[in-house]
């Protein structure tokens, strides 16, 4: 369930991102940004996966291209179930998809774990000390 909301949390902000970069998706109230992002989580969970699936050829013909296009699609259905929340065109949607998975990739970057902590991410399984001297920048 932590992870749930966690997610939620990151598409929330995502979607904020996205109405503020582009004209083409607004809300209205903040109770329509949530659920927004709610249907959004709820659609990239369950629905995504299906069409993922059943789109599978095309996708690889495309390159992973149609990827975008089915997320471009889910968020171009998402106002037709939120009232307040508003996308204007498909080519809104496209790239707002594009910014919302990219802010949420950003987002996920600095955390992981389901203990709700903050984790910053490293190549490194354990942090050594190491014995040196730190030079200063010169004024």
């Amino acid at each position: 369930m932590r992870h749930f909301v966690f997610r939620w949390a990151i598409t929330t902000v995502a979607v904020m991102v996205a109405s503020s970069f582009l004209h083409g998706i607004r809300y209205d109230t903040v109770p329509a940004l949530i659920g927004a992002a709610l249907l959004l989580g709820i659609l990239n969970a369950f629905v995504r996966p299906v069409l993922l699936l059943l789109s599978a050829p095309l996708i690889l013909l495309t390159l992973g291209f149609f990827i975008l296009i089915l997320n471009g699609l889910m968020l171009y259905l998402v106002p037709s179930i939120v009232i307040g929340f508003h996308v204007d065109s498909f080519g809104s949607a496209f790239w707002g998809a594009i910014i919302i998975s990219i802010v949420s990739w950003l987002l996920s970057a600095f955390f992981r774990g389901s203990d709700g902590r903050v984790h910053v991410l490293t190549h490194h399984t354990q942090m050594r000390r190491v014995r040196g001297r730190v030079i200063e920048p010169t004024e």
